[in-house]
């Protein structure tokens, strides 16, 4: 079996304010943010005791049933796909926070429990007023948090369309890292059919098969890692791919996602999917042309595609104002309409 190089460590600051993650930001890098949460009320619950933080949970909880996850003790706590990815490994249902708190206790002396997750359920229609005194400075009031409360769970490789800062309340978390242009040693599942939204790596990081995944060991070699226990939290930049390991029987996780791209503007995921249909299937002259055209008008590879016309005649090629947003918009839909 070939070696492995162990991950790199993603680097660590300390005493993070706002001024310092603008840098943070600006490196392109993730980012572990040591006891940014440190002085949060339910990081000193967990602190104490599992029951201490289910009794602080207690108080917030809503009444109405929230999605849960539940895999059979088989899967180890890796939600993925089962054996021929017809479908997903895990079933969805839905339980009030109670029952599910009481579960997570009970299971920790069982050394095969069912997986059980509540994962990115927002804190204020969740957990209200855990939001008031569970907070960071880093970001707005806009950015919702969310929660993520499960037992041993296994997160494949993924990738979000969001940055993401994410505090470990109770528990350890594990992360694992791979930058964006890894996709293609990554070997990402299908499109139709994921976890959790976009697709997730069929490479289990902890126990690779090099035979059936040989371009891993490229992947690899640019892995970065960090654990985190109470109180740390991680940066994770845009469309970063990120498996995550949750590492004792009570965890619990609130991150903060959010995308500076204009709120007027389209989904690109949505459009890759349409590229799918209408770019995939052509000739490969046909994409070749195309993919010219998109370097040229979508990327810039050759320098601004409009700048030999005159402002005021630009169209589309120019500044991507709410007003010339609206009328693209208004344009797809006629034309999505003849499908």
């Amino acid at each position: 079996m070939t070696e492995l190089p162990p991950p790199q460590p993603v680097v660590e600051y300390h005493s993070v304010d706002r001024a310092t993650f603008d840098k943070v930001r600006a490196s392109g890098q993730p980012a572990v943010l040591r006891q940014l949460g440190a002085d949060w009320p339910a990081v000193a619950a967990a602190r104490h005791s599992d029951e201490n933080l289910i009794a602080y949970l207690r108080r917030f909880r809503v009444a109405r049933p929230v999605s849960v996850l539940i895999g059979p003790p088989g899967i180890e706590g890796r939600f993925l796909y089962n054996d021929d990815m017809t479908a997903l490994n895990f079933a969805r249902g839905t339980s009030p926070l109670d029952p599910f708190f009481d579960q997570l206790l009970h299971d920790r002396a069982n050394p095969h429990p069912h997986a059980l997750a509540v994962q990115s359920e927002e804190v204020p229609n969740l957990l209200p007023g855990f939001e008031i005194e569970n907070r960071t400075d880093l970001l707005g009031p806009a950015v919702v948090p969310r929660a993520w409360m499960g037992n041993r769970i296994h997160v494949a490789p993924h990738y979000d369309l969001m940055e993401n800062i994410g505090v470990v309340v109770a528990g350890r978390r594990r992360f694992t890292l791979f930058p964006p242009d890894e996709m293609k040693n990554l070997y990402p599942g299908p499109l139709e059919l994921t976890p959790a939204g976009t697709p997730v790596s069929l490479v289990d990081p902890a126990n690779p098969d090099l035979e059936r995944f040989p371009r891993f060991a490229e992947a690899a070699k640019r892995a970065q890692a960090a654990e985190l226990a109470p109180g740390d939290a991680i940066y994770i930049p845009f469309h970063w791919w990120h498996g995550v390991d949750s590492l004792e029987p009570v965890n619990l996780f609130i991150n903060y996602w959010w995308n500076d791209r204009p709120s007027d503007s389209g989904n690109p995921y949505d459009a890759l999917l349409f590229a799918m249909f209408a770019i995939k299937p052509l000739p490969e002259d046909q994409r070749a042309a195309w993919r010219a055209a998109f370097d040229h008008y979508i990327f810039g590879t050759n320098g601004d595609p409009a700048e030999h016309i005159p402002v005021n005649a630009r169209g589309i090629l120019g500044e991507a104002t709410p007003e010339q947003l609206g009328r693209m918009r208004a344009t797809l839909r006629q034309l999505l309409q003849r499908l």
